[in-house]
């Protein structure tokens, strides 16, 4: 398959497609905005670009297996070498990232058009559009970058083009317009943490190349301030991760956005956060610094355990879909956290495992619930009552994303955590596996009182007809329905990319 890949794709694709994935969207953006046909046309821009970022992160893919090992791609921005130039540095770790966030984008892009449609004001179409483009090609942009500072510039570029994503869901909920101020403060307090930290970095080594940072760091030592610049690298990146107890500005997010935007940021953005964080724990850092151990053992570990409780806890007594679901997100985090701060190959490449997992399973969710809020206009539990005979289609995929997310046997769920359960087992954490297993069962009172409102009671009007969701919105959810099987049932690809992305960091990476 993957020399296949690169016997298809053209010369040109393979020696520029980590600028080309930049390029695309950034261009597209602002064409957006005057495209003409009241934001259909955007659409089918957005649609076409990030069609093609797919296919340029399976080039990429193709690229980096082409060696035993995986082989690392460095690409100097404007023909200026690293460390002085800006460089994009593509390996087994964020291949995987980029991957994942194309293929979200262009499947969210297809489902998008029904939801926009109904949710968002005629005249702000286009801009939506062009400020998703703007998003997107800010997560591709944190993840391809192998400078420090430059993966500030596309995190705020990111992160401003969602505050002005999250907004615009006011016209459906005025609830939005608070909600995007809250994730602004929060966001801005985060990427402050984050440079002033890269500031301390370049302060002792004089390089922000994140391959030179590793290497000049070795030299410096630990200093006092490499441990500053380390704790507000941590804080930073941990805040747009939505790691516990920084979490609080994702519930409003996530409930109040457009389904469109809730649907991508849920399976992309805090995975993009994380990535970033194993790039600066495991490649400019490493587990040498006493520092990092300990703030592996005593931070993230318990971090990510209160999370996967205390979230799991809250997401039982919400009385909304899409707040259920955003506080799962927060307890899933927890999960990742928990097998990265073990500090070894396994619990990294579980860790990875279940950040792919989770976006295939929440991505399916909250599309489901984008068509029940498109056709049946709600999103408590006591709306979702009888769905499963009056959208049967619909309630099917989100009945198996569900099920993978308590983590089932034959869903992708199930594999990662059985993959997270068995690295703690061979370190000797047998009491944080006992954790998961009991967030696990968490899991399945707050999806059970969701599939058990939408499959075992009846309708709350039985005079309504039968009303399934658009076909466009049908599609890309039933690919991530059936994902979450495929990986439950034969889960070696994936599970593949993420154990090479920890060897990347483990054997070799960025150093």
């Amino acid at each position: 398959m993957m020399e296949w890949i690169l016997q298809m794709a053209p010369a040109w694709a393979e020696a520029h497609a980590p600028a080309l994935m930049i390029m695309l969207p950034l261009m597209a953006a602002p064409l957006c905005v005057f495209l003409p046909g009241q934001g259909r046309t955007a659409w089918l821009m957005t649609v076409v670009v990030t069609g093609l970022c797919l296919l340029l992160s399976l080039v990429l893919l193709a690229q980096v297996r082409s060696v035993e090992g995986g082989a690392i791609i460095s690409y100097a921005m404007g023909g200026w070498a690293p460390p002085h130039g800006i460089e994009f540095r593509i390996d087994a770790l964020n291949v995987l990232v980029l991957m994942l966030v194309s293929a979200i984008a262009f499947l969210t892009s297809i489902f998008g058009w029904p939801t926009v449609q109904a949710e968002i004001n005629e005249q702000k179409r286009a801009m939506f559009f062009g400020a998703f483009l703007v998003c997107f090609m800010g997560l591709l942009g944190v993840t391809s970058t192998g400078d420090a500072f430059n993966l500030f510039v596309f995190l705020e570029l990111s992160s401003i083009a969602t505050y002005v994503l999250v907004a615009l869901g006011s016209g459906r909920d005025r609830r939005a317009l608070p909600a995007a101020i809250n994730y602004l403060l929060m966001g801005t307090i985060g990427a402050s943490f984050y440079v002033v930290g890269v500031g301390f970095l370049y302060a002792s080594t004089g390089t922000l190349n994140m391959a030179d940072l590793s290497l000049q760091l070795q030299d410096v030592g630990g200093n006092r301030a490499v441990q500053v610049g380390f704790a507000f690298i941590l804080v930073g990146l941990g805040l747009k991760a939505a790691m516990f107890p920084l979490h609080q500005w994702l519930p409003n997010a996530y409930s109040y956005s457009p389904s469109f935007v809730t649907a991508f940021l849920a399976a992309t953005a805090t995975k993009v956060a994380i990535y970033a964080l194993v790039r600066f724990l495991f490649s400019v850092f490493s587990l040498e610094y006493i520092f990092e151990g300990a703030s592996l053992a005593m931070i993230l570990a318990p971090m990510g355990i209160a999370a996967m409780l205390a979230c799991s806890f809250q997401a039982i007594f919400q009385t909304d879909v899409r707040r259920t679901l955003a506080y799962s997100s927060v307890a899933q985090v927890g999960y990742m956290l928990l097998g990265i701060s073990l500090g070894t190959a396994a619990g990294v490449s579980a860790g990875m495992f279940h950040l792919v997992n989770h976006a295939l399973m929440k991505g399916a969710l909250f599309m489901a619930v984008a068509g029940v809020v498109l056709t049946y206009q709600g999103t408590r539990i006591h709306d979702f009552t009888g769905l499963g005979r009056s959208a049967p289609w619909t309630m099917t995929a989100f009945a198996i994303a569900a099920l993978s997310l308590i983590g089932v046997p034959l869903t992708a769920g199930f594999q990662s955590k059985f993959a997270l359960v068995s690295a703690l087992l061979d370190s000797g954490w047998w009491w944080a596996a006992m954790i998961v297993v009991f967030s696990s069962v968490l899991a399945v009172i707050y999806m059970g009182r969701i599939l058990e409102a939408v499959f075992f009671r009846p309708p709350n009007n039985p005079q309504k007809r039968h009303k399934e969701a658009p076909l466009l919105l049908l599609l890309p959810l039933w690919v991530l329905a059936l994902a979450n099987i495929w990986v439950g049932i034969s889960g070696s690809f994936v599970s593949g990319l993420a154990d090479d992305a920890a060897a990347a960091l483990f054997i070799g990476g960025v150093k």
